[in-house]
């Protein structure tokens, strides 16, 4: 069956006005469950998924998703991933399918120097969708105690003005302080960030229902007006 087409089968009207929601400069969302979705990705990630990655006629926001799904899932050697994950990137136009993909690249976790690389690369960008690649990526699978200290000097050189950059450094962030109390909070005594992405850190620590009521009075008192 055609994937575009099986695609529209699976559409889910209510679900794509939520999607809608979540994703207000998205218009091209068809409205497909997340499931459905990697169940498909499974699907042709097992077939020929290299036909579907190489098709470049994709028009949906759930043909793109779709795409960075497979990527995570498909068996191959890790120099191919890589590319097929370079090429995959300069297509990321929403916080949504960024985030998605992030969480699919589990192979990560046995490959974290390599892709670090990848990371830095990204690092340097212009683009804010690429940068917030790098950013999801260091928060999902660097917020390790080998990476902590790394990793919170790289969120503090991100520069760039650009909404979803700043909210991805504030949510990796408050995932530091989670899970590395002191470190992270030395770091915030002495860090580079913007006041707003400074800020809503400290809003986003607040808000975790893993962090106690007196270290939430204390972060909410370091808040700069």
């Amino acid at each position: 069956m055609d994937i575009k087409q099986k695609l529209f089968d699976l559409a889910d009207i209510d679900y794509k006005k939520f999607q809608e929601n979540l994703c207000p400069n998205v218009d091209n969302i068809i409205g497909v469950r997340i499931p459905k979705l990697r169940n498909l990705a499974k699907d042709i990630a097992k077939n020929d998924y290299k036909k579907y990655i190489d098709y470049d006629n994709k028009i949906y926001y759930e043909e793109i998703m779709l795409e960075g799904m497979i990527i995570g899932y498909i068996k191959v050697d890790l120099e191919k991933r890589l590319e097929y994950i370079s090429n995959f990137v300069p297509k990321i136009t929403n916080w949504a399918v960024c985030d998605s993909f992030c969480s699919g690249l589990k192979f990560t976790k046995d490959n974290k120097e390599e892709v670090l690389n990848l990371i830095n690369f990204y690092l340097l960008s212009n683009r804010e969708f690429e940068i917030r690649f790098a950013v999801v990526m260091l928060l999902n699978y660097y917020v390790d105690e080998n990476h902590i200290s790394n990793t919170l000097q790289l969120l503090d050189k991100i520069k760039l003005d650009a909404y979803y950059v700043k909210m991805g450094v504030a949510w990796a962030i408050s995932k530091c302080f989670i899970k590395y109390p002191k470190i992270t909070m030395e770091y915030l005594k002495n860090n580079s960030l913007d006041r707003y992405t400074y800020n809503k850190s400290l809003q986003k620590i607040t808000e975790s229902l893993k962090v106690d009521k007196e270290t939430k009075n204390k972060i909410k008192n370091m808040k700069i007006k």
